[in-house]
C-alpha cells in the first residue's frame, strides 16, 4: 500500500448495462492513461442521450459523440481541460446541447450544478448528483439509475487505474477523503471512471483509496520527521518509486497533504516550508 499504485483500486467490471457506452478520446498520456473517457449514456433506442465529459477538442472525437445523437444533456465531472476542451465545439456540433457543470466557467446553455443530490432530468435515466470534492473544488459525480441498474460515474475522484493527484491549491484533501467515505458507501456499484476501465465495485475502489491516502499521511509525516523541509524533499522521499517526469504531479498531492497536516496540528503547513 505505501508504494506507488499503478493497478485497478477494485476488480474490473465484467460487463456494464446495456445502455452505457464509452467512447475513448485519442490523448493517451501518463496523466490521461489510455485517454479520457467519455460517457455515452442512453435508455433506450431514439431516446436522447446524456453525455458525460466530452473530453479534449479533438475534431474526430467530438465528431463521433455528436454521431451518437440525439444527445439532450451533457454533463461535466470537473473542469480539467481533458475533460472539457471539447465542451463549446460539442455543443455547437448538437445544435445548442446545453452542458451542465459545477463551475459555471464550464457551464453552456444552463445553469451551473449547484444542489447535492440534486436529480437531474435524464430522459429515461435517474441521475443524481454527487458533491465530490478534492481531487479539485469543483469535482463532482453522478449516480446514475436505470431499470434496476446503477453505475457512478466518478470522473477522476477515482480512476480506473492507480491513484488519482489532489490538485493543490484547487483540491483539498481533507475534502477529498471525505468524498472518498461518501462514495465507499455506494457499494457493488460499478465505476465508470474518467480514465481507465470500469470498475465492478465503487465502495470497494473508494475504500483502497482511503487506506492508501491514510498511508501516503503516515509516509509524509514519516519524512518531515526525517527532516524534511521542502514540499520538493517530501517528494523526493516519499514518491522516490515513481518517475521523475511526474514529481511534478506528486507535488500537488504532497502541498494537500502538507496544508491537511498543517490543520490536523492546529498550523497552515505542517511546520514546512512549501516552496
Amino acid at each position: 500500500m505505501g508504494g506507488h499504485f499503478t493497478a485497478p483500486a477494485a476488480a474490473l467490471a465484467d460487463e456494464l448495462p446495456g445502455w452505457v457506452m464509452l467512447l475513448r478520446a485519442p490523448n493517451p498520456g501518463p496523466m490521461t492513461l489510455d485517454g479520457t473517457n467519455t460517457w455515452v449514456l442512453r435508455a433506450a433506442p431514439g431516446e436522447p442521450a446524456v453525455v458525460v465529459d466530452p473530453g479534449p477538442a479533438d475534431e474526430a472525437h467530438l465528431a463521433a459523440i455528436a454521431a451518437q445523437g440525439p444527445v439532450g444533456l451533457v454533463l461535466i465531472t470537473h473542469g480539467h481541460p481533458d475533460h472539457t476542451e471539447g465542451s463549446a465545439p460539442l455543443h455547437d456540433l448538437l445544435g445548442g446541447t446545453h452542458v451542465l457543470a459545477a463551475d459555471p466557467a464550464h457551464t453552456i446553455g444552463g445553469e451551473p450544478l449547484t444542489e447535492p443530490g440534486e436529480h437531474l432530468g435524464g430522459f429515461g435515466l435517474e441521475i443524481r448528483l454527487l458533491d465530490t470534492p478534492g481531487h479539485t473544488g469543483d469535482s463532482v459525480c453522478f449516480l446514475v439509475e436505470h431499470e434496476g441498474q446503477r453505475v457512478v460515474l466518478t470522473g477522476d475522484t477515482i480512476l480506473g487505474r492507480g491513484t488519482t493527484v489532489v490538485a493543490h491549491p484547487d483540491g483539498h484533501l481533507g475534502d477529498y477523503l471525505s468524498s472518498l467515505e461518501l462514495l465507499s458507501t455506494y457499494a457493488g456499484i460499478p465505476a465508470l471512471p474518467g480514465h481507465g476501465p470500469a470498475l465492478a465495485d465503487c465502495g470497494a475502489a473508494a475504500e483502497f483509496y482511503l487506506a492508501h491516502r491514510r498511508a501516503r499521511l503516515d509516509q509524509v509525516r514519516a519524512a518531515l520527521d526525517a527532516g524534511a523541509t521542502t514540499a520538493a524533499e517530501v517528494v523526493a522521499i516519499v514518491y522516490a518509486d515513481v518517475d521523475r517526469s511526474l514529481w511534478w504531479a506528486a507535488e500537488w498531492s504532497v502541498r494537500a497533504q502538507l496544508e491537511y497536516l498543517g490543520r490536523e496540528s492546529g498550523g497552515t503547513g505542517a511546520g514546512l516550508e512549501q516552496t
